[in-house]
């Protein structure tokens, strides 16, 4: 006689099963997303590319990274063509890797020195510091100014008055999304890598 919880976790893990016929949406999803952010990050760089360069290679301002042209280009271009290729799901598993080593290399050199916080939280937050902590204080008096002196409302109709942390909270996301993608591929369908390989196998 079988159990019958047994028998009801069986037919829940086949209904969940069943999903499977969608499972390209996954893969899309974190393609579309990342689509807009890697596109917006390459274009801002490639219209000044020379002031990326002297910011990645300053010493005393800026990132002081060796050879500061050639990875101001390989960055942009990762980011423009990294965009370009998620989009239609060409070549995923293969851009995934250069994206993820742009996103390693901004973390460390970035975003690591602020924490893990990319908007600054005080309070009983996990993941507060003692920088976060200040940035709230500077926040509260950053909005008792706007209420004294402007219309603050008006000025909050669109969103909250927030400070930037820049942790490497958003660096790291995008690393893992992209650490997906490069093991599970652009998904079938919708994706030119899944028609290529369908015809090379059928041929």
């Amino acid at each position: 006689m079988s159990n019958p919880l047994i028998s009801l976790s069986c037919r829940a893990q086949k209904l969940l099963d069943s999903t499977r016929a969608v499972d390209f949406l996954g893969p899309l999803a974190l393609r579309l997303y990342l689509v807009p952010i890697f596109w917006m990050a390459g274009s801002k760089k490639l219209a000044d590319v020379d002031s990326i360069a002297e910011w990645f290679g300053n010493p005393d301002w800026g990132l002081g990274l060796p050879f500061p042209e050639l990875m101001a280009w390989l960055a942009t271009l990762t980011e423009v063509f990294g965009a370009i290729f998620l989009l239609i799901g060409f070549a995923v598993r293969w851009i995934s890797i250069p994206l993820m080593i742009t996103m390693i290399v901004a973390a460390v050199t970035v975003h690591l020195p602020n924490g893990w916080l990319a908007i600054a939280e005080g309070g009983d937050s996990l993941f507060a510091t003692e920088r976060t902590v200040g940035a709230i204080e500077r926040l509260d008096r950053i909005k008792a100014i706007l209420h004294e002196h402007g219309n603050y409302d008006w000025l909050t109709q669109n969103g909250g008055v927030a400070i930037l942390n820049n942790g490497i909270e958003f660096a790291s996301t995008y690393f893992i999304m992209l650490l997906v993608l490069f093991f599970v591929g652009g998904g079938r369908y919708v994706s030119v890598d899944y028609w290529i390989a369908r015809r090379a196998c059928r041929d």
